[in-house]
């Protein structure tokens, strides 16, 4: 009976645990996309990872990137949260972006633990999935 009450109880954690990385993964990510809209790029830089901060070497050379490079991610209509998977211990969220077009946008957002929480480690444009049948 202990055992079976100490699984379950595990299990209960387990789940408390996945939960609250999901919220803080969401969190970090909605943060950016709110310093984006505000075009704030100095904040957004601070929650991308310390390898981007490495390579962009400036909150402005940052902006300009995501400015050319991902538009929807700069000024999104609307976003979505689908689902958060871990791999190899590196977690990845995607989120699906309406941009101001009405067109729709899937990225896959690879997440980094750091002492002092989640950071964007990089960003990957997905295909749209096919409909369902």
């Amino acid at each position: 009976m202990r055992m079976a009450s100490l699984a379950v109880l595990l299990i209960i954690a387990s789940a408390f645990n996945a939960l609250a990385q999901d919220a803080d993964i969401r969190s970090t990510i909605t943060k950016q996309f709110e310093a984006f809209k505000v075009d704030d790029f100095a904040t957004a830089f601070t929650f991308a990872s310390p390898t981007l901060q490495t390579l962009f070497q400036s909150p402005e050379n940052f902006g300009r990137m995501v400015v050319k490079g991902y538009p929807m991610v700069w000024r999104p209509a609307a976003v979505e949260y689908l689902d958060l998977r871990e791999k190899s211990g590196v977690f990845f969220q995607t989120v699906q972006i309406t941009d101001q077009e009405d067109s729709v946008h899937y990225l896959e957002y690879r997440m980094q633990k750091i002492s002092d929480g989640w950071r964007i480690n990089g960003v990957r444009i997905l295909e749209a999935p096919s409909p369902a049948a």
